[in-house]
């Protein structure tokens, strides 16, 4: 079955998917790093690796990556391009989890944390395992609004990512993630404003990041970040935890890349990173995006140092 890239469907006129053009795969291939050719460290950082993450974790040194986050299929039957994933009963999605989790534990240094995205269905089984080898310190849950909506359940419109650490000496960079928020009832003393700010475009307070991320749009269309593949995860998600969870030069590891939010983000964010993902397709789309974002750094929803909330700025 051809990658969702890789299929050729009517685009309307403002639409900006990113897509892949014939001419562009050869000279995009020759960047990407594959899993049998893996020999150091130094050779594939800040670089796509295209294998099976199985195979790829297994070659890397101890004791490297600050920052893990993994976006693993959730329990769900779905086809990921050429890779197909089919659900299972807990017990046997808790085992794959496990038998991946257990392959990057010793990857992480002391100080790492970790990010394990996960929806309702297969939440519980990631805080299981994730508690199996880490340390537990939250679980966000953010708004996925995105989808008409279901006829005979509660439409599906959240997603959970739990947060660990490799132990109780870890990086939060509090003051790199508050979010800029609408101020609805202004409290004024001595008639200036308390704890807000106006300018041109409204009344806005800075705020204290919580476990509830309400500000977070997911890629769709007309989003220069857009590609084709069913999971992506939104860079402004990205910027969040790569900001708050590692500083600069720090290095990032995600084991199922899918199109690059990761390694993009990070790219941007000056962190390095390696990437894996299996699907060529998504490899060469992660690329493309990589020299897209040598040209435009900016992350939508973030400027100024702070995150805006949804539909306040661009």
């Amino acid at each position: 079955m051809p990658s969702s890239s890789k299929i050729d469907k009517p685009r309307a006129p403002r639409n900006r998917t990113i897509t892949l053009a014939k001419n562009d795969e050869e000279s995009l291939r020759k960047q990407l790093i594959y899993a049998d050719s893996v020999a150091s460290l130094e050779q594939i950082r800040n670089r796509i690796l295209c294998g099976d993450a199985f195979e790829v974790l297994k070659k890397l040194p101890e004791g490297s990556f600050d920052l893990l986050f993994a976006d693993p299929p959730y329990n769900l039957t779905k086809d990921f391009g050429a890779e197909k994933f089919r659900q299972r009963s807990l017990e046997r999605y808790e085992a794959w989890l496990d038998s991946w989790v257990r392959l990057c534990k010793p990857l992480l240094r002391e100080t790492a944390s970790i990010y394990i995205c996960g929806d309702w269905r297969s939440s519980a089984a990631i805080q299981r395992i994730g508690i199996k080898y880490f340390t537990l310190q939250n679980r966000i849950t953010w708004e996925r609004e995105k989808g008409r909506g279901a006829k005979a359940n509660w439409k599906n419109s959240a997603e959970d990512i739990w947060f660990f650490t490799a132990s109780d000496n870890f990086t939060f960079n509090l003051e790199a993630v508050k979010l800029k928020r609408k101020v609805l009832a202004p409290y004024t003393e001595n008639g200036k404003p308390k704890d807000w700010d106006r300018n041109e475009t409204g009344d806005f307070r800075v705020t204290h990041p919580s476990n509830l991320w309400t500000d977070i749009s997911v890629p769709f269309w007309s989003m220069p970040e857009n590609t084709d593949h069913p999971t992506q995860k939104p860079e402004k998600l990205l910027a969040k935890i790569i900001l708050a969870s590692s500083n600069p030069g720090d290095l990032v590891l995600d084991p199922f890349s899918g199109s690059g939010t990761t390694a993009v983000t990070a790219n941007k964010l000056g962190r390095d990173f390696i990437a894996i993902e299996s699907d060529e397709q998504y490899c060469l789309l992660a690329q493309k995006r990589l020299e897209m974002a040598a040209r435009d750094r900016s992350i939508q929803g973030y400027s100024d140092g702070v995150f805006w909330e949804r539909n306040s700025k661009a």
